[in-house]
Protein backbone atom coordinates (compact mmCIF):
# COMPACT_ATOMS: atom_id res chain seq x y z
CA UNK A 1 0.00 0.00 0.00
CA UNK A 2 2.52 2.48 0.79
CA UNK A 3 4.71 1.42 -2.57
CA UNK A 4 1.73 3.03 -4.54
CA UNK A 5 1.76 6.34 -2.37
CA UNK A 6 5.59 6.65 -2.41
CA UNK A 7 5.55 6.98 -6.29
CA UNK A 8 3.83 9.19 -7.68
CA UNK A 9 5.76 11.94 -5.09
CA UNK A 10 9.18 10.09 -6.64
CA UNK A 11 8.34 11.04 -9.65
CA UNK A 12 6.98 14.83 -8.78
CA UNK A 13 10.83 15.10 -7.20
CA UNK A 14 12.51 14.02 -10.45
CA UNK A 15 10.77 16.81 -12.04
CA UNK A 16 11.91 19.49 -9.24
CA UNK A 17 15.36 19.35 -9.60
CA UNK A 18 17.23 22.36 -10.61
CA UNK A 19 20.63 21.03 -11.47
CA UNK A 20 20.94 23.52 -14.62
CA UNK A 21 18.98 26.54 -13.36
CA UNK A 22 21.99 27.68 -12.09
CA UNK A 23 24.03 27.24 -14.79
CA UNK A 24 20.96 29.11 -17.11
CA UNK A 25 20.72 31.79 -14.49
CA UNK A 26 24.85 32.41 -14.87
CA UNK A 27 24.35 32.57 -17.95
CA UNK A 28 21.42 35.33 -18.24
CA UNK A 29 23.86 36.95 -15.78
CA UNK A 30 26.70 37.29 -17.36
CA UNK A 31 25.11 38.21 -20.96
CA UNK A 32 23.44 41.23 -19.68
CA UNK A 33 26.62 42.53 -18.35
CA UNK A 34 28.05 42.11 -21.58
CA UNK A 35 25.53 44.04 -23.09
CA UNK A 36 25.81 46.64 -20.34
CA UNK A 37 29.61 47.04 -20.98
CA UNK A 38 29.54 47.22 -24.91
CA UNK A 39 26.77 50.02 -24.34
CA UNK A 40 29.06 51.66 -22.06
CA UNK A 41 32.12 51.38 -23.77
CA UNK A 42 30.11 52.53 -27.33
CA UNK A 43 28.84 55.53 -25.57
CA UNK A 44 31.77 56.42 -23.12
CA UNK A 45 34.73 55.72 -25.30
CA UNK A 46 34.73 59.05 -27.62
CA UNK A 47 34.50 61.56 -24.46
CA UNK A 48 37.48 58.81 -22.57
CA UNK A 49 39.48 59.08 -25.27
CA UNK A 50 39.01 63.07 -26.23
CA UNK A 51 40.27 63.50 -22.23
CA UNK A 52 43.31 61.12 -22.53
CA UNK A 53 44.10 63.01 -25.87
CA UNK A 54 43.66 66.52 -23.90
CA UNK A 55 45.90 65.21 -21.06
CA UNK A 56 48.37 63.90 -23.32
CA UNK A 57 48.48 67.27 -25.34
CA UNK A 58 48.51 69.44 -22.08
CA UNK A 59 51.26 67.41 -20.36
CA UNK A 60 53.56 67.55 -23.77
CA UNK A 61 53.28 71.14 -23.16
CA UNK A 62 51.25 71.57 -26.73
CA UNK A 63 47.99 73.81 -27.31
CA UNK A 64 44.46 71.93 -27.03
CA UNK A 65 41.65 73.25 -29.67
CA UNK A 66 38.73 71.97 -28.73
CA UNK A 67 36.60 70.11 -31.57
CA UNK A 68 33.45 70.15 -32.87
CA UNK A 69 30.83 67.58 -31.45
CA UNK A 70 27.68 68.78 -33.66
CA UNK A 71 29.59 68.56 -36.60
CA UNK A 72 29.05 65.18 -39.10
CA UNK A 73 31.27 63.47 -38.74
CA UNK A 74 31.92 64.84 -34.70
CA UNK A 75 35.82 65.89 -34.66
CA UNK A 76 37.85 65.33 -31.53
CA UNK A 77 40.31 68.33 -30.38
CA UNK A 78 43.42 68.63 -32.08
CA UNK A 79 47.19 69.42 -30.51
CA UNK A 80 49.20 71.94 -32.18
CA UNK A 81 52.57 73.51 -31.29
Amino acid sequence: MFKEFKTPSLSVTKWRKEDGATAVEYGLLVGLIAVFLIVAMNTLGTSVSNVLEKAACKVSGKTWTEGNAFATPPTSGTCSN
